[in-house]
């Protein structure tokens, strides 16, 4: 059996992975699609190591996974199921600094937290033709709705599925 791509839309905080992605498991019934933030109060590593055992088990039915959480690939470089994939894709979910600021001080984000995430956002941005492979793209859902990132999501998943 060949190896098959495993996507995951990245960004941070407050950029609308969660909201997006039961409208991609809509638009992709043949995909199995996670929101990773469902795993709370475990070690970060263990749990991205546990989806990708997850996503590795299910592309042995030939069906694809897409994970939504918060994941850069020096998150998994030393995961023993890393190279059960032909590749790993990553689009990133980013909206203005306004925006995600407002969206996190509405869940009760405290100054630093914030800080760290629009650092974060910016390193994503600065870094998406560098630290990824191949090139991540961006998703702007500063004025987009989630409907509309998800039929964006979905025409990139379509074009990376081999």
């Amino acid at each position: 059996m060949s190896k098959r791509p495993l996507f995951v839309i990245t960004g941070a905080s407050g950029t609308g992975k969660t909201t997006v992605s039961s409208h991609v498991r809509q638009l992709l019934p043949e995909f199995d699609v996670f929101d990773m933030d469902i795993i709370d109060n475990v070690d970060w590593q263990i749990a991205k190591e546990n989806w990708l055992r997850v996503a590795y088990s299910i592309s042995l039915s030939g069906r694809g996974t897409i994970l939504c959480g918060t994941m850069v690939p020096e998150n998994i470089a030393s995961s023993k199921y890393i190279d059960q994939f032909d590749q790993i894709h990553y689009v990133n979910l980013h909206c203005d600094d306004h925006v995600r600021e407002a969206r996190l001080q509405a869940r009760g984000w405290n100054e630093d937290a914030i800080e760290d995430h629009r650092n974060f956002a910016n390193w994503l941005l600065q870094h998406a033709d560098t630290a990824f492979n191949p090139a991540m793209p961006t998703i702007d859902t500063t004025d987009l709705s989630s409907e509309e990132a998800a039929k964006q999501i979905e025409r990139w998943v379509r074009q990376n599925w081999k």
